[in-house]
């Protein structure tokens, strides 16, 4: 007894280390925020402006017509949902261009393959022996000069996973895998594609060729075509030829499209939401990412809807040219996360670019994640019914959202189901069709809460203006 007698003077005696303020959210709030649940899982909005995109749209490559139309489109159906502030913002970049493309077996088995030209890869035609490498470090080994006058072929099969973790081995080979054939002297670079699926429809993506080298026609190969390619050079030596016309064409201007329903207390902090507006030329882009544009508008246009406008602003953005390089998502980070100031005024943010599968997770990260934990699992608990599991220390931002991310604005982490993502992901077969309507209400369902809340919540989340690394998903 004396000793907790001794151990409590002791404790009464030190200096108090000062309490972190929480963050809360108000009891009214998440009633609302249950209220707003249930009428977002029976509203078609969501439904309605992803089918818009993709149907009035269509593919929408950075740079082309139709991306111009995009823009306009987005304008148009942020005011058509009720947003009271909508304006533009210009996104320049390389524009690159795909026209055509072909490739065949020489020889006596001579036959067509199916490919489709990487982003970024230089249009011409080249033919000569493939060389095939399990995966990206086995290239990477071969003996300097050993492809000289070949072809590259590295066959390495992505694997399906909910939080789609293999594409970090897939995406480094679109990316990486053609400058590691140039140093090893090949002429061309052929890849399995980075997909998951089992049909004949290739998967494209950007590529990127280090300073300094001569960049080579590349290309992805569907996965039967890799397949086949894969037997015949088992059976020996084998000739390709690959034929693309595509290519650079000078610098385009598209827009980051933003509509906004202002707050009631502090018009001037944003909770930030979006998906981003391009996406690639082979599909319509329907999972990647118009799924993204119509949870998020369809989030806002239904907090919009309320008698009461939120406390803080909410701000939705389609993001222009994500697909080959995170353009809009740099150019908003330029443009809004300039100093201190500009950071004070982020209360949170997040990106919807996974497709359409139903959210399963959640969690919040900053450079000050403490203070908001409480409010975080407030959030959680109101997601719950959705099926949303909190995972604390768990996730990381959108891509879009990384820039501003890494200038230190807090981020939100809602983790869709990517099971069978890479089956469509950069496709011909990313279509509406393949979305689930009551699936893509569940995400708006939760990007509404989720906004909603935050808006509302009695304290920030941590935005502070000072370099951070976000963790990976």
């Amino acid at each position: 007894m004396r000793r907790l007698v001794l151990a409590a003077a002791v404790l009464l005696a030190l200096p108090c280390a000062p309490a972190i303020a929480q963050t809360r959210i108000p009891e009214a709030a998440l009633r609302q925020a249950a209220q707003l649940r249930e009428q977002a899982l029976a509203d078609d909005t969501g439904w309605k402006v992803t089918e818009s995109l993709t149907t009035e749209i269509g593919p929408r490559i950075a740079g082309s017509e139709a991306d111009a139309r995009a823009v306009a489109w987005a304008k148009a159906k942020f005011e058509q949902l009720g947003f009271d502030k909508v304006w533009t913002e210009p996104v320049t970049f390389p524009k690159w261009e795909r026209r055509a493309e072909k490739a065949e077996v020489l020889g006596a088995h001579a036959q067509p393959l199916t490919i489709t030209a990487l982003g970024g890869s230089p249009g011409g035609t080249v033919q000569g022996e493939v060389v095939r490498f399990a995966d990206l470090a086995a290239l990477q080994a071969a003996p300097d000069g050993s492809l000289a006058g070949k072809i590259a072929f590295v066959d390495y099969q992505m694997t399906a996973s909910r939080d789609g973790k293999d594409y970090g081995n897939g995406g480094a080979i679109r990316s990486r895998g053609p400058s590691a054939a140039i140093r090893k002297g090949a002429i061309g670079y052929v890849m399995r594609s980075a997909g998951t699926d089992s049909h004949r429809v290739p998967h494209t993506g950007i590529t990127r060729f280090d300073e300094g080298l001569a960049p080579v026609p590349a290309a992805a190969l569907s996965v039967p075509d890799a397949n086949q390619l894969a037997r015949l050079v088992e059976r020996g030596p084998t000739r390709i030829r690959i034929a693309l016309d595509c290519g650079w064409d000078g610098q385009a201007t598209s827009y980051n499209v933003i509509g906004e329903i202002t707050g009631r207390e502090k018009p001037k902090e944003v909770v930030v939401i979006g998906g981003h507006l391009d996406s690639w030329d082979l599909g319509t882009g329907a999972v990647d990412d118009a799924a993204g544009v119509g949870i998020t508008m369809a989030a806002g246009h239904l907090i919009g809807q309320l008698g009461q406008a939120p406390k803080r602003t909410i701000r939705v953005v389609a993001f222009a040219n994500e697909e080959q390089g995170l353009y809009g998502g740099k150019a908003y980070a330029e443009a809004h996360g300039k100093d201190a100031a500009d950071m004070k005024r982020h209360q949170i943010g997040a990106e919807s670019d996974f497709g359409a599968g139903r959210i399963y997770a959640f969690n919040t990260g900053s450079a000050n994640p403490a203070a908001s934990r409480e409010a975080t699992a407030q959030i959680a608990q109101a997601l719950a019914p959705l099926g949303i599991e909190y995972q604390p220390g768990k996730g990381g931002p959108g891509p879009d959202i990384s820039p501003i991310a890494a200038k230190g604005a807090a981020w939100a982490w809602l983790a869709q189901d990517g099971s069978d993502y890479f089956h469509l992901h950069h496709t011909a077969d990313d279509t509406l069709d393949k979305i689930d309507p009551k699936a893509l209400a569940q995400n708006v369902a939760a990007y509404t809460v989720f906004a909603y809340l935050a808006a509302e919540a009695e304290g920030d989340f941590g935005s502070e203006f000072k370099a951070v690394t976000p963790p990976q998903e």
